[in-house]
Formats: C-alpha cells, sequence, structure tokens
C-alpha cells in the first residue's frame, strides 16, 4: 500500500492495523487525513486482504480533532460575509459540499463491509467524536476522554457525531456533552456504552483489540459482513423491515459450504477455513 503522511498500515493474519502517526502533533485531521483514510479503506476493501479493520493512535492523545487549516482554504470558506458580498451563496453552497466530503471520509467505516474497531488512548476531541461514532466497536484506556470540541469553538458538530451518537449512548449524555462541551472520562464512558472495555494502557489495549480482532477474523467473513450489514440497517430502520431485510439477504447470500466448514470445524476440533470476500474490480 502507499505511504501516507497522516497514517502507517499493516495487513497481518487478516487484520488491517490503521495506526495514526503524527502523534507529536496531537493527531490533528489535516486536509491530508481527509484524503488518506477514504483512500485507504476504498483499497482495504477492494481487495479484501483484510477481514477486519483496527484503528488506532500514537502520542498523549488519540486526536485533537479537526486542523482548521481544513477550513482556511483559497475559497475563503471561514471569511466573514460583507454587506456587499456578492459571492455569500456561492460560498455557502460551497461549505455545504466541503462538509458532506468530510461527512463521507467516516461513513466509509460505516458502510465498508468489514468490521471496524478503534482504540482510544487520553484525548478524543472533535472530529475524533466523529470517527469512533462511525466505527463498530471502540476501547479506550483509563486516562481516556472524549468531548465535543465544536461547542468551544463555537460552532455545532457537523461531520457525524449527532446522528450516530444518538444510537450510542443516552440522549441526555449526548445533550450535555453537546452543550456543555464537558469531557467524558473513560469509566463514565463505558458506564453509558460509549466503549466497550477500558485498559490501563495503551500498549495492553492494541493487544487485546488485535486479539478481539484476530477472532472476528477467524469467523466466516460473509457472515460477519452479513451481520454488520444488517445491524446497521436495523439500526435506521423499523423492527418489521429489518426482519424483512434479514429473510430477503438470506436468500440471497446464505452460505452452506461456510455452515459445513463450521460444523465440521467444531465436530473435529480444529480451526474453521472460510473463504475471503472477493475483491472488486475497483482494486488498484
Amino acid at each position: 500500500m502507499a505511504s501516507f503522511s497522516c497514517f502507517n498500515v499493516d495487513v497481518t493474519d487478516g487484520v488491517a492495523h490503521i495506526v495514526m502517526k503524527r502523534g507529536d502533533e496531537f493527531n490533528t485531521m489535516t486536509p491530508s487525513f481527509w484524503h488518506e483514510l477514504p483512500e485507504i479503506i476504498h483499497a482495504l476493501e477492494a481487495k479484501a486482504e483484510a477481514r477486519v479493520i483496527v484503528i488506532s493512535s500514537t502520542g498523549k492523545h488519540f486526536t485533537a480533532g479537526m486542523d482548521l487549516g481544513v477550513f482556511n482554504s483559497d475559497d475563503g470558506l471561514m471569511a466573514a460575509d460583507g454587506p456587499d458580498d456578492q459571492n455569500i451563496g456561492q460560498r455557502r453552497e460551497a461549505l455545504r459540499r466541503l462538509v458532506a466530503e468530510l461527512q463521507n471520509t467516516f461513513t466509509i467505516l460505516d458502510d465498508v463491509r468489514m468490521p471496524v474497531l478503534v482504540a482510544v488512548q487520553g484525548g478524543c476531541l472533535g472530529g475524533g467524536i466523529d470517527l469512533i461514532s462511525a466505527t463498530d466497536i471502540r476501547y479506550c484506556t483509563r486516562d481516556a476522554f472524549f468531548c465535543i470540541q465544536e461547542i468551544n469553538l463555537g460552532m455545532t458538530a457537523d461531520v457525524g457525531t449527532f446522528p450516530r451518537l444518538c444510537h450510542l449512548i443516552p440522549q441526555g449524555w449526548v445533550r450535555e456533552m453537546a452543550y456543555t462541551g464537558m469531557r467524558l472520562g473513560a469509566e463514565k464512558a463505558k458506564e453509558i456504552g460509549l466503549v466497550n472495555e477500558i485498559y490501563d494502557t495503551q500498549a495492553e489495549m492494541i493487544e487485546a483489540v488485535l486479539a478481539t480482532a484476530r477472532e472476528i477474523a477467524a469467523k466466516a467473513p460473509l457472515a460477519v459482513s452479513g451481520s454488520k450489514v444488517m445491524i446497521n440497517y436495523a439500526r435506521d430502520h423499523s423492527i418489521r423491515d429489518g426482519l424483512d431485510y434479514i429473510a430477503t439477504w438470506q436468500a440471497g447470500m446464505f452460505q452452506p459450504a461456510d455452515m459445513r466448514e463450521g460444523m465440521a470445524a467444531m465436530q473435529e476440533k480444529r480451526t474453521p477455513v472460510y473463504r475471503d470476500l472477493k475483491a472488486t474490480k475497483k482494486a488498484p
């Protein structure tokens, strides 16, 4: 895979480990970040070399969130509107498109056909909340804290926090975080269901998360992918719609060969061997 300015990527034993590598800069989300992450995810999905994705970080903090340089573009999107400005509408339309592009960077994590696990240490601020809200499973260290930082900067979070976070934790906590800019600590994050587990050190966390990822990677990839699709669909639709969709999915995707292999492996007390998902034509 190509070299990236914001990430290191390793694929081992069916697990893709994406590491934000700008720890000295608190892994702020620079303009390059927003282009590189979708490129990495698209390549992993297209090549089907990995069955699970893990995202982690380096340095003291997971991420300090959006680098303001993203908005300080040549288009002057942060410029104040003047009384005689003839381009207000054009600038507003361009800003809307920019926000939609940023949102899509994390929507890709929601849509990718393999599970995405994230390991958070230290601060997870602003855009970091947008990122982790789009992942399947979240873990953190004991010193981790989570903050909807946008309110402290005079703006409303807009890259995915609210549409997703309200499905992950009680709305009362979403609202308190959103209105006050409070720091939600690791213990409370686990108590309300934002993270699955807390670890004393980052090294311990990474080891445990990669172990969980390898456990997932050992399962039938088609069944795991189908489970992600169904969980996301159930989140976004009614119970009746979800029941109908899983019936339709099974009619088309049910794989007897995987079930036979799974049952045979259980009887023979061995590790099952499943086929990978197929690579797509868009693989570079």
